[in-house]
Parts: C-alpha cells; sequence; structure tokens
C-alpha cells in the first residue's frame, strides 16, 4: 500500500475518490493480480465516478425540490392518467433541456402534476443539467424583496443561469401587475436558452384570460408555450395512494 504521506499528498489534490480506491485494493486478492496498469485504469475510474457522484449530490441539492425522491423509474403508469411512455421517456433523456424547450403540465388538484414534475427534474440533475425548484407563489415573493433590496437584478441572473427552472403552482391565485412584469423578466432571460417547467391546475388555453392583460399575457405566452412540450394529466386524486406518483 502506499504510504500515508502518499494518500495526504492526494488527498490534498482532491483525489478522494482514487484515495479510496486504493484502500479497497489493499484488501481484494483480486487487485493484487492485476497489472499497474490494469489497477491505474480502476483507480482513474472510480476518481471520475466519485466526482460524478458528488456533483449530481450537489445538483440535487440545490434543486430544493419538493418531492426529493420522486424519480421516473418510479410513475405511476396507469392508463385513466393519459401519461405517454413514449413521451415521457423522450423527456428523461433530455434533449428538451438541450434545445432549451419548455415543459408545461397541466391537471386537477392531487393527480400528480408536482410529483411527476420532481421526477423529471430529479432527472435532469442527474443528467447533469442545473435545477430549482420553486412554487410560482414564492417565487413572485422573493422577487418582490428582491426588488425591495436592491438584488433583483442579481437574483434574475441567478435565475437565468439554471438549465431548468420549475415554477409548481402555476395560476393558483391572482396575479397582479408586479407579478405579471416579474414573471415576463424571468421568462425573457431564460427563451431560446434554458428550460423552464410549469405546472398548473388552469389549462394552457385559459391562461390568457387568466393573466388579464392582453399585451402582457401575448408576451408572456409567447416565450414559454412556443416551443413547449405538454402534458395533461387526467383522472381522479392519487393523494390516497401511496407513494403518490
Amino acid at each position: 500500500m502506499l504510504n500515508e504521506h502518499t494518500l495526504d499528498q492526494l488527498r490534498s489534490l482532491r483525489l478522494d475518490g482514487m484515495v479510496r480506491a486504493i484502500e479497497d485494493q489493499t484488501t481484494s486478492t483480486a487487485a493484487t493480480a492485476l497489472g499497474f496498469d490494469e489497477r491505474l485504469a480502476l483507480l482513474v475510474q472510480r476518481e471520475i465516478a466519485w466526482r460524478d457522484d458528488r456533483r449530481v449530490a450537489r445538483l440535487m441539492k440545490a434543486a430544493r425540490l419538493k418531492v426529493s425522491t420522486a424519480c421516473v423509474e418510479d410513475i405511476n403508469w396507469r392508463a385513466s392518467r393519459s401519461l405517454d411512455r413514449a413521451q415521457v421517456a423522450a423527456l428523461a433523456g433530455g434533449d428538451w433541456l438541450r434545445h432549451a424547450q419548455n415543459l408545461l403540465i397541466t391537471g386537477a388538484t392531487g393527480c400528480g402534476k408536482t410529483w411527476l414534475a420532481c421526477a423529471l427534474a430529479h432527472q435532469a440533475a442527474r443528467s447533469g443539467f442545473s435545477v430549482l425548484y420553486t412554487r410560482a407563489a414564492r417565487l413572485f415573493d422573493e422577487l418582490q424583496v428582491a426588488h425591495g433590496d436592491g438584488s433583483f437584478i442579481r437574483r434574475l441572473a441567478a435565475l437565468a443561469r439554471l438549465d431548468l427552472l420549475v415554477i409548481d403552482d402555476f395560476a393558483i391565485s391572482p396575479m397582479g401587475a408586479p407579478e405579471r412584469n416579474d414573471l415576463l423578466e424571468v421568462l425573457d432571460d431564460r427563451v431560446g436558452t434554458r428550460s423552464t417547467l410549469i405546472t398548473s391546475q388552469l389549462p394552457v388555453k385559459a391562461w390568457h384570460t387568466y393573466l388579464d392583460d392582453p399585451t402582457l399575457a401575448d408576451a408572456i405566452l409567447d416565450r414559454v408555450v412556443h416551443s413547449s412540450h405538454k402534458i395533461e394529466l387526467k383522472g381522479k386524486s392519487l393523494r390516497d395512494e401511496e407513494p403518490m406518483k
């Protein structure tokens, strides 16, 4: 085994995955039978895997998903929900994120919109995309505070850098002029460059009326509805099922 000084040097270089692999190899009889090149290749692979795991863990923590355990592998495919397996599989592949497209998930209360959004956001983080989940009301509250303390431009810039912004529970309460303006600012920074996922009880066709300002509604919907994928969940509430999916 390498002496402790060498291991400390590897740690100082932040090669912790390699250090752990070396420690594992000292207790493996199979490893001692391998040549130098083969053992080195295993150490490098372990370091890469360790870094990937750490990066995904950081992305998941930063995402702040409401349902952190949601994942596409656990989706409830019961027929009455009208979920298209091919569509979900394509979304899980991540091309919509690479092409800066949006996703709109609508349906009645309790049908699993938030869970599905979190599952797809979880998949995005696992694929290396930066993600943030927020409820629409909370987002607007935070932006209002940012206006007051002078951090609004910085907050917009931070949101614009996210590969995927999840806005949950859109159109659940009346929206005033300040919220409409802020939403336009957020979406304008993302159009064509980053993806936005929005969930709502309200059908997309009713969003224009909900926004209650024809000019701003046109501008907002132009930025979010075009180049978007849509999922309309159907069926009764899943809140009585465990887990809700």
